[in-house]
């Protein structure tokens, strides 16, 4: 493995000198020259037939420098953009190219450099188009199932609380702890919300947040945030918003100094449950709910980390409070979750959820959505500074798409939050009005007769897209959603693949739950009694037989 793996570097390094003065070139034609067309910055190396010859044959070749990484992986992190559809990853790249004054379309996320890629398919078992409960299940539990529920199989039915007893799954957050790995979670929405509830809950309603919501059901169901406390204990770090179902509704919110009659009605205080538990236990703990609080604390002398920063979901990035009062960031989070999870030689899994991409496409504003998937490819920044992909797997990927769009033929470099300029009279709309690049199947802008819009703003972060069918809010997507993986046995994304696969591949790569004890790689030997050979057991018992028969014949 050391062999190869300095083969590899050799061949990466001789790449990079080899095509070094290409890439100075291409970066000096894309600052300095542009060839006069429509759209920002066009460079007139693009022009040049061998420049794309070229492009393609250093593609080819970095493929050949990427050997398959058979090793055990100590930690895997994975990062969910929710509701990060195809649409959404090219609008958020052709933006992050603009915001550096390039055309924006040639542009690369982070993720999109890793060197495998597949695609999820990301129904329900009951619906063709999934919620995000029940593709959490899937990706970490294994196990595909109905729309609406956390932490069950198929055999539950949403909202019917008896029905869910007997169904629940593990996931590989437990997996990962009975292995002796850390674990953590860290959202920017509440951390009871769907995507972070089904890494440890299970339930029949999203919903069932607070104790509120399960007061008035029968059949002993638990709310999520008290599952959170009472059973998973073994979480490290928990990072995101929703303090609201773990405060009983006589304590004052430490931020806003309000009560919050509605959702914690038992009198507990799970927060600071939470505390006792860590201090009788003689751990290292902090919980915070502000960026001051948050920056003060040691990563490196912190075993457990709970922060609430909000009441509700945490703040848009466009509207984050980066004061000592305010919030951290995405990235911020990711980075001292990482910092606290590495103190210790077991290694660690942890969930990292961009969940405000989904709540900002649900009210169709795109440049929020857009911002929002880019906070989270500065975590995954975060994440690839502070690990090795010899040991560590990092996946990229979301749970399910929505019905969002780039449209028309605009020109190279056009803004992606500006308007179709038609090329030709053929492309003009039928109203005589321009449209948007942007634009949502359904959701709450919908105008009849259509918007002139050429006299709005939409470059406002709050401006709402146009939309085809009116409805109170936008809808998901059920097109498939892009994985995309580095670091031990990430070969394994590759192809179309249904979503419960992730699970099954994180835990392979950690040989963690149902793989402790079939976790072979390619270069392993098979042996007679090995816990992966038992598929050649009964060739062993034919061979003994015919032994025991030509023994006793002679």
């Amino acid at each position: 493995m050391m062999i190869r793996l300095v083969i590899n570097r050799v061949i990466s390094a001789m790449m990079n000198v080899s095509f070094c003065f290409a890439v100075i070139v291409t970066v000096s034609v894309l600052v300095c020259t542009t060839n006069g067309a429509p759209g920002p910055n066009i460079p007139d190396i693009e022009k040049d037939p061998q420049y794309w010859n070229d492009l393609a044959k250093r593609s080819i070749m970095k493929r050949f420098g990427v050997l398959q990484n058979n090793n055990k992986a100590k930690n895997v992190i994975l990062f969910v953009g929710d509701g990060m559809g195809p649409t959404t990853v090219t609008a958020a790249r052709i933006l992050r190219g603009q915001s550096m004054g390039m055309p924006g379309e040639e542009t690369e996320l982070e993720f999109e450099k890793f060197p495998n890629v597949a695609l999820s398919k990301t129904y329900n078992i009951d619906r063709q188009t999934a919620d995000s409960a029940g593709t959490a299940t899937a990706f970490l539990s294994g196990v595909k199932t109905n729309y609406f529920v956390i932490g069950l199989d198929s055999r539950s039915i949403a909202l019917d609380c008896e029905s869910q007893h007997g169904t629940e799954v593990e996931t590989i957050a437990d997996w990962a702890a009975a292995a002796g790995k850390k674990t953590g979670i860290v959202t920017t929405s509440r951390i009871t919300h769907a995507t972070p509830a089904s890494a440890y809950a299970h339930a029949a309603d999203r919903y069932w947040e607070g104790d509120v919501d399960t007061q008035s059901i029968t059949g002993g169901c638990r709310d999520i945030a008290q599952q959170l406390v009472d059973d998973n204990k073994h979480f490290n770090v928990l990072l995101g918003g929703g303090r609201r179902t773990f405060l009983p509704n006589t304590t004052r919110d430490p931020e806003y100094n309000t009560i919050h009659s509605k959702h914690r009605l038992d009198g507990r205080n799970l927060i600071k449950e939470w505390q006792d538990d860590k201090q009788n236990r003689s751990y290292s703990s902090a919980f915070v709910w502000n960026k001051k609080q948050f920056d003060e604390v040691d990563p490196y002398n912190t075993q457990y980390l709970m922060g609430l920063f909000e009441p509700n979901h945490m703040q848009y990035e466009l509207d984050r409070d980066t004061t000592d009062n305010g919030e951290p960031s995405l990235a911020e989070m990711t980075k001292k979750a990482i910092q606290i999870l590495q103190q210790g030689d077991e290694g660690f899994f942890l969930l990292v959820e961009g969940a405000r991409i989904d709540h900002a496409h649900h009210d169709g504003l795109a440049q929020k959505a857009l911002v929002e998937t880019l906070m989270l490819e500065d975590a995954v920044k975060e994440a690839l500074k502070l690990t090795n992909t010899e040991d560590t797997l990092i996946i990229v990927t979301a749970d399910h798409s929505h019905v969002f769009d780039i449209a028309g033929y605009a020109y190279r470099g056009t803004d992606i939050f500006g308007l179709v300029e038609p090329v030709d009279p053929t492309e003009d709309t039928t109203d005589k009005k321009p449209y948007s690049v942007l634009y949502y199947g359904n959701g709450p802008n919908y105008q009849e007769p259509r918007q002139n819009l050429s006299e709005v703003d939409m470059h406002d972060k709050d401006f709402a897209f146009p939309a085809g069918v009116p409805m109170p809010w936008e809808t998901h997507g059920g097109e498939d959603v892009a994985i995309y993986a580095d670091g031990p046995m990430s070969h394994l994304f590759n192809g179309v693949q249904e979503q419960n696969y992730i699970a099954h591949v994180m835990a392979y790569a950690m040989c963690v739950g149902p793989y402790s004890y079939d976790c072979r790689r390619p270069s392993d030997k098979v042996c007679v009694g090995s816990a992966g050979s038992l598929a050649f057991l009964p060739v062993m018992y034919l061979l003994v037989i015919a032994l025991i028969v030509k023994t006793i014949s002679c």
